[in-house]
């Protein structure tokens, strides 16, 4: 009899240590803590995947320039905070606001003040200013940017130096050195919160030199500012634009930054402008002038 009811008790331990496999914890979850009992039948092919990429493998966000105000210092400026990785190799398209220079060959025009650009101007310009609206002159330049393709910048400069400033962006677009934005400074500009991640490429707007009260050369239409973002303003703990710190080390090359003996600072240099990038304090790498400061 009982050799008999051997092989009956041989194949009930079987299906006894079966369910005892059967019951063992399933693996921890997402978390790390363990499952306090069986997973259901259909955990397998339920639960979602395991993320395989890790979060710093993904693009960064596309950056919308203008769109984040900054906390404001005590001087006024926004706070200086580290530049945004979408930033740190700043190669941004250009909008067009004026058309592109017909088949794709260098243009410009020179014209005084119109009725129609003073008004865009606003208040960039008004009667107390050091120079005269007369004296002033509206020119449209061929530009390349970022993008690599042709566009149309405007600079509003005096006068005196209207040829010359031509023949500056004349022989940087055959360069083919790559500038982002070229447009008039308008009263938005003057009165906007500060975001530090502007880069328009300028020259005439009525105000003081920066941290001083004496006239800035841009105030007589003397000085372009080019590529601000690639070519800060640095004095103390000041940066000027205010997330442009990146572009404090001179060490990496980059495009659209200014550096000595370049075509930049070459072409101003032969029309006898100064570049503010050689100066002790503040080195303000992304100023150029006639008048030396």
């Amino acid at each position: 009899m009982l050799r008999a009811l051997r092989p009956v008790v041989i194949l009930l331990a079987g299906v006894l240590l079966l369910a005892a496999c059967g019951a063992r914890p399933s693996r921890p979850a997402a978390g790390g803590a363990p499952a306090t009992g069986p997973a259901p039948a259909t955990t397998a092919t339920t639960a979602p995947p395991a993320a395989t990429d890790p979060p710093t493998s993904r693009p960064p966000p596309a950056w919308r320039v203008g769109a984040r105000p900054l906390p404001l210092r005590p001087d006024g400026f926004g706070q200086v905070l580290p530049t945004p990785p979408q930033l740190r190799n700043r190669r941004l398209p250009t909008v067009d606001r004026l058309p592109p220079p017909p088949g794709g060959r260098f243009r410009s025009a020179v014209r005084p003040i119109s009725p129609a650009i003073r008004a865009r101007m606003g208040a960039s310009w008004s009667p107390a200013c050091p120079v005269r609206l007369a004296d002033l002159r509206y020119l449209t330049v061929s530009f390349r940017g970022f993008d690599g393709r042709a566009h149309t910048g405007e600079l509003v400069v005096n006068r005196r130096v209207a040829d010359q400033v031509v023949s500056v962006f004349a022989r940087l677009y055959r360069a083919a050195f790559p500038i982002e934005e070229m447009r008039l400074v308008t009263t938005a500009d003057l009165e906007a919160h500060p975001t530090g991640d502007g880069n328009n490429t300028a020259a005439f707007v009525c105000r003081a030199a920066r941290q001083q009260r004496r006239w800035s050369a841009h105030a007589y239409g003397l000085a372009v500012d080019v590529n601000p973002f690639q070519n800060p303003y640095a004095r103390g703990d000041l940066v000027l634009p205010e997330l442009a710190s990146s572009y404090l080390d001179r060490g990496r090359a980059r495009p659209g930054m200014i550096r000595p003996g370049d075509v930049v600072t070459t072409a101003f240099a032969a029309v006898g402008w100064t570049w503010g990038g050689t100066w002790r304090s503040p080195i303000d790498r992304m100023h150029f002038s006639a008048t030396g400061n």
